[in-house]
Order: structure tokens, then C-alpha cells, then sequence
């Protein structure tokens, strides 16, 4: 009799499972996945650049991070989302939700160990106020809204995050400024550029995105001269020996977020560019570490 209970039950659980883990579910655990990937190597070429020890545990930690906040973005339903993220629906958000606090734990817990769980705080908190923000009687606090407002706040956040992690060895002010402007801005631009596709959706729900508000070709120049300016600082920085000579790195950060803002501020561009996006816009750190690698070996 208890056998048989105990059958009867996995087999419940097991049909809830199958029929939680439609596509759309994976859909939704994996999205996150190469931006987590990429985020980790970010911290990676952060590292280098600031001439500190690379520690593979924070990267690694870094990555987790990553990957549970914009799971859990995905999970949040709103208006605009309906229409830009149409692959999503019918997901089990309680399966997302579940693993974005699953990625936290681990990765607040190796950061918590290096007293660094203030950083990863840092674009939890950003993201909850931006995504449904907090209410506390008459009084409520949302960020989102505003022109330029949600690239601003990811741009900050993830720049704070990823500087934070790389910059816990480091002492010179000048060099954690010049690696938070690179990769404020980076990440900035990268959001910017994701708004082309969303363009639709986000003039259906009245949200005034900078494509939105400004037209295509204005916020191509526009994100054009704030990539061109970040790089000269960076360059500058080489040039002075207030970050490591990584030329490499500097070469191949430029080419590619120049590659992506000409080629894919474009609604019709981007949606048929996404194996060209997931080189050179999600994996530009995947591959600048891989290149590094190979010339490394071969020239070294």
C-alpha cells in the first residue's frame, strides 16, 4: 500500500515537472545564460586590466549573480513584455523564480565569504525598484520610466557590480574610475541597443525609450560618441600606465561595440543579426578572453 502511494505520487510530481519544463520554460532558464557567462569574464578582463590577482571563484560568483537578476527580471511580467518577450509566455515563472534565488544564494554565499555581498546587493536592489519598486504607505518608489532611465540604472549598477569585484586589490583611484567608466558605459550602450527591438512594444505601453524618442539614427550617433569617448579614456589610461598594457583587450572592445552600434540599431537589423548579437554584443568578453588565450600560446 505505501509502495504504491509512493508511486502514485512520483508520478504526479513527475507529470507536474513535464508539464512545467515546456519550451517556454527553458526558454526562460536558459536566456540568462550567455549574458551570465559573458558577465563573469567581464569581471575577468576587469581583473586584467586593473593589474590585480583573477580570482576565478568571484568570477564564477559574479556569473551566478548575473544569471539570477535578469532571471528574475524575466519572471517579472510587464505590459511591454507581453509583446517583447512573446517566447516567454506560458513559462512557469515559480521554476524561474526558483532558480534565480537558487543563483543568488550560491553566488551571494562565495561573495559574502569574500565580504563582498555589498556588490552583489548593488543590482538586486537597482533591478526590484526598477522592475515593481516598493510601496510604503501613501509612499512608493518605482525607477522605471523616464527617458534613458532603465540604461542608466543598468549601466550603473552593473558597472558598480563588476568594478567592485575586480577592484578589491586594487588601491589606485584613477584605475577603478577608468575600468567603472568602461564597463558603465558598456553595459549602457549594450541596453541601449537592446531597446531597437523592443521598439514596438515599448511605443504600444507609452515607455519613452531613447530609440523611441529620439528615432534610430539619433541614438546611433548618440551611443556612437559615448562608445568613441569611454575607449579614449581607456586608451589614454594604457597609454599613462594607470591600467595594464592589454592592448588586445582595448583593440577588440573597441571593434566590436563599434560593429554592433552600426550594425544593429536597427529594429529589422537586430532581430535578424542574433547570431551576430551573441558574438559580439553578449560574447565580446567570452571572445576577447579566448583570443587572449590563443595569442598568448602562440606568442608568448
Amino acid at each position: 500500500m505505501c509502495s504504491c502511494n509512493f508511486f502514485n505520487n512520483f508520478k504526479f510530481i513527475n507529470s507536474i515537472l513535464n508539464s512545467s519544463l515546456n519550451a517556454a520554460t527553458l526558454d526562460l532558464l536558459r536566456s540568462s545564460v550567455l549574458v551570465a557567462i559573458s558577465g563573469a569574464f567581464r569581471v575577468y578582463i576587469a581583473s586584467l586590466l586593473l593589474d590585480t590577482h583573477v580570482s576565478m571563484v568571484l568570477c564564477f560568483a559574479g556569473g551566478l549573480i548575473i544569471y539570477s537578476v535578469y532571471t528574475l527580471d524575466r519572471t517579472m511580467d510587464s505590459e511591454e513584455d507581453l509583446i517583447n518577450r512573446k517566447e516567454l509566455y506560458g513559462s512557469c515563472k515559480e521554476i524561474g523564480f526558483a532558480a534565480s534565488i537558487l543563483s543568488f544564494v550560491i553566488g551571494g554565499y562565495i561573495l559574502a565569504h569574500n565580504c563582498l555581498l555589498w556588490v552583489a546587493l548593488v543590482p538586486l536592489v537597482t533591478g526590484l525598484l526598477y522592475s515593481k519598486g516598493i510601496k510604503i504607505g501613501k509612499y512608493s518608489l518605482r525607477l522605471k520610466g523616464g527617458l534613458g532611465v532603465k540604461n542608466l540604472i543598468v549601466g550603473l549598477s552593473w558597472g558598480i557590480f563588476i568594478t567592485g569585484l575586480a577592484c578589491s586589490a586594487c588601491k589606485h583611484v584613477i584605475s577603478i574610475i577608468v575600468v567603472f567608466i568602461l564597463y558603465g558605459v558598456k553595459v549602457f550602450v549594450n541596453s541601449a541597443i537592446d531597446d531597437f527591438k523592443d521598439i514596438k512594444g515599448d511605443t504600444i505601453a507609452g515607455i519613452q525609450t531613447l530609440p523611441v524618442y529620439f528615432g534610430e539614427l539619433t541614438t546611433r550617433h548618440f551611443l556612437l560618441g559615448l562608445h568613441v569617448f569611454s575607449h579614449l579614456i581607456l586608451g589614454i589610461a594604457l597609454l599613462k600606465g594607470r591600467i595594464a598594457f592589454e592592448p588586445l583587450i582595448l583593440a577588440c572592445s573597441f571593434l566590436c561595440g563599434m560593429f554592433c552600434i552600426m550594425r544593429y540599431t536597427n529594429e529589422e537589423k537586430y532581430m535578424k543579426g542574433k547570431a551576430g548579437l551573441a558574438i559580439f554584443k553578449d560574447g565580446e568578453s567570452t571572445l576577447i578572453v579566448l583570443l587572449s588565450v590563443v595569442t598568448d600560446y602562440f606568442f608568448v
